[in-house]
């Protein structure tokens, strides 16, 4: 929601500049979540339980490379924030097709806890902005409020699509409206924090919507690209634009006010 990310004073902030490259990448890598899910899931054949245990144990990895690199390292944050958007899309939907929860209750609960994380993170911390995420506690909580913004951005984003039945052309016009609605209510003295914390959960149903878009068959609506070809697509541009930025840490030192 804003051009630059203030870097923290200590000069160990763990996570990226909130650039227009840091909203076009999360919502590739949301994208990748919903299609490299089901593609592994489905047409590799692993289905729910061992995919979840594969993309669980792979990101318990990448955390591990997270949390012991003492600064940003643009690689290691993003090969995070894309099994977490694997995992996060996988944890919806075990609950909602193997134990057959509901999707509005799925998605009650995933806000309640969502609320509590940041409510446990605002009393200790005192802050919820992520210009001063550094190593240890304050970076767990980050990463625990990725996680449950991914599962609460999936569940929203199947309740609106297939519960409610918007269908996924009309689910990206309608989170990409409310994406934009927040952009406008931060040029308008939203709070910068609170706009980003929307940003970031709108874009996990607009990335899922926008995939089954390219991926599903012409006769369902889509352009009939296939999980396979969006997901490498996808996952080709986040590597080159993470290679480009992990290049240019002149932007990490750029100040811009009211970053959240």
């Amino acid at each position: 929601m804003t051009d630059y990310q203030r870097i923290s004073p200590r000069g160990n902030n763990k996570v990226p500049a909130v650039t227009l490259v840091f909203w076009v990448i999360k919502l590739l890598s949301t994208t990748v979540g919903e299609t490299g899910a089901d593609y592994l899931a489905v047409h590799v054949g692993l289905g729910t339980l061992a995919t979840d245990a594969l993309m669980t144990g792979l990101l318990m990895v990448a955390l591990l490379l997270q949390w012991t690199a003492r600064t940003h390292v643009a690689w290691r944050y993003w090969l995070v924030v894309v099994l977490v958007s694997i995992v996060g899309t996988q944890v919806t939907d075990f609950l909602t097709d193997e134990l057959e929860i509901s999707l509005y209750l799925s998605t009650a609960a995933f806000s309640a806890v969502l609320a509590a994380t940041f409510w446990v993170w605002q009393r200790i911390e005192g802050t919820l902005s992520v210009q001063t995420i550094f190593p240890g506690r304050r970076e767990a909580f980050y990463w625990l409020a990725i996680l449950f913004t991914f599962a609460l951005g999936t569940a929203a984003g199947d309740l609106a699509t297939e519960a409610l039945q918007l269908g996924f052309r009309l689910g990206t016009v309608v989170f990409g409206g409310l994406i934009f609605a927040t952009w406008v209510g931060r040029r308008l003295g939203l709070d910068a924090t609170l706009a980003f914390w929307i940003a970031y959960v709108l874009t996990r149903p607009l990335g899922a919507s926008l995939g089954d878009f390219l991926s599903q068959a012409r006769t369902y609506g889509g352009l009939g690209l296939g999980t396979v070809t969006t997901s490498a697509v996808f996952l080709a541009t986040i590597i080159a634009l993470v290679a480009w930025i992990g290049r240019d840490k002149s932007s990490l030192q750029t100040t811009a006010a009211g970053a959240p």
